[in-house]
């Protein structure tokens, strides 16, 4: 990740949220930290000091270093050096995190992103087919439960008969 503008007074915490939540995802580059749903906070601790709280999608996320330095960076060039980055697991991050536009951004880059969050109740047998990003079929079926990265599956279109990668509902 390249490294934020450096700014030359400390900016407020609304605006250190905006630059790390358009920090990219870097198992996902195609959608940023905000759009995933991992920034749980940005705020001043008990201690005056900024606090950036990240939620990793999952435990032993192997992007969470890199995620952590790039908050930090993000810091820093916002006048707060001393800021912190911590990682929250509770409440513990799920797919009902992805913003709409965040799932927009998966599907246009051929991910299929997990369904949407349901409203109360059970979930309809027909929400479960993920639709194929290539051609909009839901005549999809698992390939393999690995992916390119360890929150993602492979599907296979049986209609275009290409495989693409599904972000995990969790």
């Amino acid at each position: 990740m390249s490294g934020p503008a450096p700014v030359t007074a400390r900016l407020s915490a609304e605006e250190v949220r905006e630059r790390v939540a358009a920090l990219p995802d870097p198992e996902l580059p195609v959608i940023g930290l905000g759009d995933l749903g991992v920034v749980h906070s940005v705020a001043p601790g008990a201690d005056d000091v900024l606090e950036v709280e990240i939620t990793p999608t999952y435990l032993g996320c192997p992007a969470l270093p890199e995620i952590t330095a790039a908050v930090r960076e993000v810091l820093t060039a916002c006048g707060h050096p001393d800021g912190r980055v911590r990682h929250v697991l509770t409440p513990a991050w799920t797919t009902d995190r992805i913003t709409p536009e965040g799932r927009r951004a998966l599907a246009a880059h051929g991910i299929a992103p997990p369904a949407s969050p349901a409203p109360d109740g059970p979930v309809p047998v027909a929400l479960r087919a993920v639709p194929c990003p290539h051609c909009g079929s839901t005549a999809t079926r698992p390939h393999s439960a690995f992916g390119p990265s360890r929150c993602q599956s492979v599907l296979w279109c049986t209609a275009c008969r290409e495989p693409f990668p599904h972000l995990t509902a969790l």
